[in-house]
């Protein structure tokens, strides 16, 4: 018995120097894997709950056995959290891996990987302005809003000839003159083609004015002439007004207002045409005894009447070479002709400061920014209701149904004398459209009968187009809807022609949107937006509406 007693002790005390020599081995491995880390190993444990000493495994039962076993006090104990205490999972610890060996694998498995904020990437200015360029107008505006640097690239002059240039730009429809609880809107109504969306920009430069006319002329709005009311302001009272002469420009790309001088004569609703010129083209100047004698020319099937003797002509044609025009064709030697243009607008018609109509003329020119009184409208001609630039010649259409046409060159009238038409509804005034030296003209006529209210007759709106061969009126297409808006808005746009109608019925004020591709053989109408304007605004819109097409 003592002898079996003996041998357990001495295979006991074998056992504990054995378990002492791996202990001391573990110690000496650990240190020396510590020094090769340069100190830099973190003592805590980190934000998961894990040792950082020793690569916990989690295994159901047993507990971190190098420190129960060798209670090397590198390795503490990790208390475990609820979580793990309802899964019953416990870190377990294997003899294999050192302090040392889990911090180099806690090394290498937590990289710290740079931030994508803290990465700073410098584009150069022409490839952001390739970039932006290529935007539609609402991301536009909205990348604007990231820093200066951008806004400062995309509202300079070249930046917007780029998107010219390029083709990025779409049609957009401006809808101004509208009348919101009898008071003049401020808001101006935007319609992205493109996107079939309404959009609104408040401008507090429009409250107060209305019945003016629009013209649209490369990126900005041209607003010319109107009325305002002198005992409410701000108010659509016609009893007491003051006509005005000022011109004003609004920018869209910008939201901004400028003004450029103002008209001669003071006018509402005048009848407004555009025509882009170069820099050396003929400058014209008026002459008042040529205004006052008024000459009329007429044309029939292409053919200009003589209508005094010789001597008379020849002395009008010296007069008009030495005083009226004057030749400007010689290019400057530091100026590009090729680049520089310049934009010309008419306007003649409308009506005065005392309600009556007008029968002066006057032009704009650009590039001195003067207006210019030019030769009155022909006698009996009529109120002109509509006119529009085509071929460098402006065209105007009366109320009586007459046609004439100034030539912007040289300075004088023409009548034109059309076939006759069928039966027009006079309440609805025919409105003039050009597109790429063709004339058209949309006007509502009788469908049958000879113009008398029966029960076959039928009112619709079509669209005609001149033959200047043998000036007469062709019908090309039909609008699909019934003519309820004795003021329809119809502009032209390249191609297009777009109708913006406005009228009450049942009480409430509606607005359609349509489209008409000339160029297409089909000749039909596209409805681009119904009742999404004209519901927050007063009947009374429908007569002092005005529209213009921008591409943007």
């Amino acid at each position: 018995m003592i002898s079996e007693s003996m041998t357990g002790e001495t295979s006991l005390h074998q056992e504990l120097e054995v378990l002492s020599v791996s202990k001391r081995l573990v110690r000496s491995l650990s240190q020396k894997m510590k020094r090769k880390s340069h100190g830099n190993v973190r003592e805590d444990e980190d934000t998961n709950g894990f040792s950082l000493r020793c690569p916990t495994l989690y295994v159901r039962g047993g507990g971190c056995k190098v420190g129960d076993e060798f209670g090397d006090n590198g390795c503490r104990r990790r208390f475990s959290t609820s979580a793990e205490e309802g899964k019953k999972y416990k870190p377990v610890c294997g003899t294999g891996f050192g302090i040392g060996a889990s911090t180099g694998f806690w090394k290498r498995s937590n990289r710290k990987v740079p931030a994508v904020g803290s990465v700073h990437v410098f584009l150069p200015d022409d490839i952001i302005e390739m970039c932006l360029v290529r935007l539609p107008l609402t991301s536009l505006m909205k990348a604007r809003l990231v820093c200066k640097k951008w806004r400062s690239l995309t509202t300079t002059s070249r930046f917007m000839q780029l998107r010219r240039d390029g083709c990025y730009q779409t049609p957009w429809l401006f809808l101004l003159g509208g009348v919101k609880d009898g008071f003049c809107s401020r808001e101006i109504h935007a319609f992205d083609v493109s996107f079939n969306k309404w959009h609104k920009v408040e401008s507090e430069v429009l409250k107060g004015r209305f019945l003016f006319s629009v013209i649209s002329i490369r990126d900005d709005v041209y607003v010319i002439g109107g009325c305002s009311s002198l005992t409410n302001f701000g108010k659509l009272d016609r009893s007491s007004v003051k006509t005005h002469k000022g011109v004003l420009v609004f920018s869209p790309l910008t939201k901004s207002w400028r003004k450029v001088a103002s008209m001669k004569h003071a006018r509402s609703k005048p009848v407004l045409g555009v025509c882009e010129v170069n820099s050396d083209s003929l400058i014209i100047r008026s002459q008042h005894n040529r205004n006052d004698r008024r000459m009329i020319r007429t044309r029939i099937g292409g053919v200009s009447d003589v209508y005094e003797d010789p001597h008379r002509l020849s002395v009008r044609r010296q007069h008009q070479h030495e005083t009226e025009v004057k030749p400007y064709r010689q290019k400057s030697e530091h100026s590009n002709a090729k680049n520089s243009r310049r934009f010309l607008i008419i306007a003649v018609g409308g009506v005065g400061s005392w309600d009556e109509p007008l029968e002066s003329c006057e032009i704009y020119d650009s590039s001195s920014n003067k207006w210019m009184e030019i030769q009155r409208l022909p006698v009996d001609l009529g109120v002109v209701c509509s006119g529009v630039v085509c071929n460098s010649m402006f065209y105007v259409y009366s109320e009586i149904d007459n046609l004439a046409v100034y030539d912007m060159q040289m300075g004088y009238w023409v009548r034109i004398q059309t076939n006759a038409l069928p039966t027009r509804v006079h309440e609805y005034y025919p409105k003039l459209i050009s597109h790429d030296k063709r004339l058209f003209m949309v006007s509502v006529s009788w469908c049958e009968g000879d113009g008398q209210i029966g029960r076959r007759n039928k009112a619709v709106r079509k669209v005609w187009e001149l033959d200047f061969v043998g000036y007469k009126w062709n019908e090309i297409s039909t609008h699909p809807d019934a003519p309820m808006d004795w003021n329809a808005m119809f502009v032209g746009d390249k191609n297009l022609v777009f109708g913006v109608e406005m009228f009450k019925i049942f009480g409430q004020v509606l607005d359609f949107v349509t489209m008409f591709d000339v160029s297409d053989a089909s000749k039909s109408w596209a409805h681009m937006s119904r009742n999404q304007v004209a519901h927050e605004l007063d009947a009374s819109s429908c007569a002092t509406k005005s529209v213009a097409v921008v591409h943007l």
